[in-house]
């Protein structure tokens, strides 16, 4: 609400030309909060209230700006003005936004900008969009490990408006080679020994990654080892960038919201759920229901055909379908609960493919002992329902739970290690699938022990 009211007086501060509160309008409030504010402005118009704040505000300021707004700018705006505040940007994000940005338009801007920025781009665009090399930026503080306390501290006092971050120091040889680190921290500990060398003190034991792994990993390695950011070399050990723990934490939940929809049935959005078209979320829900529905098909087409088989005797059991429900719903659940154990472990690598037999062994145990409670369970509710009281025809429920949940947590756990083997996202084995697939086992495995126990009708 405060936002909206806010606007028509930034509307008029801009028809008037008001420099003066303009500026103090940008540099008033956090950069984040200044964002926020101009919300329901036009492209053009934000643009024009941003000529008002030095560069690096103005980069700071745009940052925080949603991706559609910040498309919508560098499309917009004057080449020759936008490519001060592209130039100034964060490596990562500048690349990030124009692999967004129309192809016209980067090519209208790439002859405009620096040389050095250029390059930067060209290179850190080479990298897959789900590797650390496309996460990473080059802003980074180099050191030699031949170089004195005092001359590091100039160097980093030179590097550091241009850096994105100062609290870890990378010692690099000539050739780039990653040699050590030194927080700055350490540096400043170091400033009464001016003359010691930082390959004295230095840390050599480094948690790295490389290019080419993927940004799960990276993820994954930050969150172990509590780290505010972790270097990127290349396969031969040259330091090639830095990822920051900023960028990290979008990637966890990037990848959460990711597995959030495929483990409801949903294709990821791309976008918000409001801004995402009427007809696009009804493609991306759509394409699952589908295939739901064939699985729920193959679990009538069972029926049918135990129907059709044993239709007399199985018209002589009204209880039989009573408890099909009942059945079902036991073993997709259970499915569902170890498939979302077992993804969760995968993504946040408690467990890996060499566990898969541990997997087995306690899914295995743990169906026993879930399918035995609910058993129990079953055969009062046998009690209580079949008329008039067949012990036999009770024991079918507790008989047909205890196998269900067996092979619904079986099949709920070893899908995603499957997935995982051959290279999908375990997350795509969603939970609606699991339940669809143990639907079609739980009808066969109640039908066959009804059958196999020949239960006459009392």
């Amino acid at each position: 609400m405060a936002n909206t009211l806010y606007l028509p007086e930034l509307r008029e501060m801009l028809a008037e030309n008001n420099a003066a509160e303009l500026r103090e309008f940008c540099t008033a409030l956090h950069p984040a909060r200044t964002a926020e504010f101009m919300e329901g402005l036009t492209a053009e118009e934000s643009w024009a209230v941003l000529q008002h704040a030095d560069m690096p505000l103005r980069v700071e300021i745009f940052g925080y700006f949603e991706d559609e707004r910040k498309i919508e700018i560098v499309e917009k705006a004057p080449r020759e003005e936008i490519v001060p505040l592209v130039a100034e940007m964060p490596a990562d994000d500048r690349v990030d936004l124009l692999a967004d940005v129309e192809l016209e338009v980067v090519q209208e801007l790439m002859p405009l900008l620096p040389a050095e920025e250029r390059r930067d781009i060209q290179r850190l665009s080479r990298y897959a969009e789900s590797t650390a090399g496309a996460l990473m930026t080059s802003d980074f503080a180099r050191l030699s490990e031949n170089w004195a306390v005092s001359r590091a501290i100039d160097e980093i006092r030179v590097q550091a408006e241009d850096l994105e971050t100062i609290y870890y120091l990378y010692v690099v040889d000539d050739e780039d080679h990653l040699r050590g680190l030194i927080s700055f921290r350490q540096l400043l500990s170091a400033m009464g020994k001016p003359e010691t060398k930082i390959g004295d003190l230095m840390e050599r034991d480094l948690v790295t990654v490389n290019a080419q792994d993927d940004r799960e990993e990276v993820a994954r390695k930050v969150a172990d080892y509590d780290l505010l950011a972790i270097p990127v070399v290349d396969d031969e050990y040259r330091l090639v960038g830095i990822i920051t723990h900023d960028d990290v934490i979008d990637v966890m939940r990037e990848e959460a919201e990711e597995d959030a929809y495929r483990m409801a049935g949903v294709a990821p959005l791309d976008e918000g759920y409001l801004k995402t078209h009427l007809l696009l979320l009804t493609w991306k829900r759509g394409i699952w229901l589908t295939i739901l529905f064939f699985g729920a098909m193959l679990t009538a087409v069972t029926l049918n055909r135990y129907m059709n088989q044993y239709q007399d005797y199985l018209n002589s059991l009204k209880w039989v379908m009573l408890f099909i429900p009942l059945v079902i719903s036991t073993g997709g659940n259970s499915g569902n609960q170890s498939a979302t154990l077992i993804i969760t472990a995968l993504s946040t690598g408690s467990i890996t493919l060499k566990d898969w037999w541990r997997v087995v062994w306690r899914e295995v145990l743990m169906g026993v002992l879930l399918g035995g409670a609910l058993g129990m369970v079953g055969f009062g509710c046998g009690a209580i329902l079949i008329h008039p009281f067949s012990f036999y025809a009770a024991a079918t429920i507790p008989i047909t739970l205890m196998l269900v949940v067996v092979c619904g947590t079986l099949t709920g756990s070893l899908l995603p290690l499957l997935f995982h083997r051959l290279g999908l996202d375990p997350a795509l084995m969603s939970n609606a699938f699991v339940a669809g697939l143990i639907d079609v086992v739980g009808i066969n495995i109640y039908m066959w022990i009804i059958v196999a126990m020949d239960i006459h009708p009392g």
